[in-house]
């Protein structure tokens, strides 16, 4: 499952994958079937990427990417708008490890509601990206042609004038 560039942004609802950045802010698609794309302010809002997102855990906290795949294998995920008494039986039997005063039915919600989002599109069937240790390393091994530096030229500078200059005469004194 790869949830690499996919975002919730606070106060907007759903899902939203972030195609760039300008000076202003974040530039994001919705993951709806509209596909708009709006442009969300680094100072107002907040992002929060979904492969960062972890879920209160009694030992330790549980990657959301994992809550998602233990949901991947479940026999039937309900609908987030049913009773919250139900939603917390299925997440005890997705995520038995949760901390139940932590985590709230809204949280509950929230996640199955990203879960319906997300279970038809190809991103959630597709394998992770995985760098490469060695990566970095090859990278500088390559020789990089750098051209040697030019001489600056001397910028052709005018000699002062009487009117660039202000120039203090001493013991002079205006005429009245």
């Amino acid at each position: 499952m790869n949830l690499t560039g996919l975002v919730a942004v606070s106060g907007k609802p759903g899902l939203h994958k972030l195609i760039g950045q300008n000076k202003s802010g974040f530039i994001l698609e919705s993951l709806d079937e509209l596909k708009t794309k709006t442009i969300v302010s680094i100072s107002t809002s907040k992002l929060a990427s979904l492969e960062d997102i972890t879920v209160y855990g009694e030992d330790e906290d549980l990657k959301l990417k994992d809550v998602f795949e233990k949901m991947k294998t479940a026999a039937k995920v309900p609908d987030a708008k049913v009773d919250g008494k139900e939603l917390r039986k299925f997440f005890f039997e997705v995520a038995p490890d949760h901390d139940e005063v932590k985590v709230y039915s809204s949280d509950i919600k929230k996640i199955v509601n990203w879960f319906h989002i997300l279970k038809d599109m190809p991103l959630f069937s597709e394998a992770e990206e995985v760098k490469e240790e060695g990566a970095e390393e090859k990278l500088e091994a390559k020789a990089i042609k750098v051209s040697p530096l030019k001489a600056a030229k001397p910028k052709n500078e005018k000699a002062p004038s009487a009117k660039n200059v202000a120039v203090k005469k001493a013991g002079s004194k205006k005429n009245p």
